[in-house]
């Protein structure tokens, strides 16, 4: 009907586009972060950059539209024992060494609509000189249990199904899963939406069972540890948070009305770090206030025990009409990991055959299409 808005899911083909276009710049992003995360460079550094990254490919894509475009999860950068959210300042940050295990997670929207993406790594790792032991048993563990999930997102089957599997997985490989991480469905400007999966369940942590369904979007996100799973706060200070958008107040120190309008112009309702801004004084005036008042969610930095490694795989995905599709991919080279173990469930090694659809089916080039048409045109009329 005319005036009738149009949906504004994935059933919508504009919509499923902005996903394509925004995992796109969170794939680049990351590809290129990965080829400057050396032993020796700055976390700091490496968050900026990846951050920079982003900002600089959405700046090449709907130039032409009113389109809000942002970073959706700023660029984090855990090693070894922490689990996620480090995004440190620069007189905080610590360095990248030789072995590390390292987590690298980013997310960016376009109108809302949010593509993330996160992969682990080994500094140093390569398929010449592959990692042995616990680091390569995390990481293909993760890897194995975010490979398994993706092809058992159908319509019909049921969260816990990942749930169940994520269990099985981690346990042939001689880990546990995180406690606490789940995966949500994503809707415009939502990115924990109230669908969603857990990576372990327990006696008080648990989720409300579903069945997957036709346009539907999730970002999945896997951590897998050689530790028990009981992620703890850490003393490293929390610089990642997130608007709530129910809570308003009015400020009092002039500092945290302006970083506060800054912060509603530029991350309105998804998630930013401290080191976006460049006001660093302004900044942490204002997200004090602003915490005190609850005007922000705060995503504190946790970490498993000291010699604890984990692994962490992120990607989004929608469950469309015609399948499901792995928006952002799977970054991960197995040749560089060797290990011994593998899955010995019979159901899951049958699950794991299954071959999966990476990305969307690219965008037909209709100008290419007309131009290939005259060439035969002109060759008919030649002959």
């Amino acid at each position: 009907m005319e005036g009738e808005e149009p949906p504004k899911g994935v059933e919508n083909p504009n919509v499923v586009n902005k996903y394509r276009e925004a995992a796109s710049v969170a794939r680049n992003s990351l590809q290129k972060l990965l080829e400057l995360c050396k032993a020796g460079t700055s976390i700091h550094e490496l968050c900026t950059r990846g951050d920079k990254f982003i900002e600089e490919g959405l700046a090449q894509i709907f130039t032409n539209a009113a389109i809000e475009k942002g970073i959706a999860i700023p660029t984090c950068i855990s090693v070894n024992n922490i689990c996620g959210y480090y995004s440190p300042l620069p007189e905080e940050s610590s360095v990248l060494n030789h072995h590390d295990l390292v987590k690298v997670e980013l997310g960016v929207h376009i109108d809302g609509y949010i593509a993330a993406i996160g992969t682990s790594f080994v500094v140093g790792a390569t398929p010449a000189e592959p990692v042995t032991g616990p680091k390569a048993d995390v990481i293909h563990a993760a890897n194995t249990a975010i490979q398994t999930a993706l092809r058992l997102m159908r319509p019909g089957n049921s969260n816990y199904a990942l749930t169940d599997a994520y269990a099985k997985i981690a346990a042939d490989y001689g880990c546990n899963m995180m406690e606490g991480v789940l995966s949500h469905e994503v809707k415009q400007h939502v990115i924990d939406g109230n669908k969603s999966i857990i990576c372990k369940e327990t006696f008080d942590q648990h989720v409300e069972e579903y069945d997957f369904a036709v346009n539907q979007a999730y970002i999945l996100d896997v951590m897998v540890t050689t530790g028990e799973g009981k992620p703890r706060e850490t003393e490293y200070r929390t610089t990642v948070f997130q608007r709530a958008l129910d809570v308003t107040y009015n400020l009092k120190l002039k500092a945290s009305r302006t970083f506060l309008a800054e912060v509603n112009r530029r991350f309105p309702t998804l998630m930013f770090s401290l080191s976006n801004f460049d006001d660093q004084r302004n900044a942490r005036l204002g997200v004090s206030e602003c915490l005190k008042h609850n005007i922000f969610y705060a995503f504190p930095v946790l970490a498993e025990r000291p010699n604890d490694l984990v692994a962490q795989f992120k990607v989004t995905v929608l469950i469309l009409e015609s399948g499901t599709i792995v928006a952002t991919p799977v970054i991960f080279t197995p040749e560089a990991y060797r290990t011994e173990r593998a899955v010995t469930d019979e159901e899951l090694k049958k699950t794991l055959a299954v071959p999966m659809q990476t990305g969307p089916a690219p965008k037909k080039d209709k100008k290419k299409k007309k131009k290939s048409k005259a060439k035969v045109a002109e060759t008919k009329q030649d002959s």
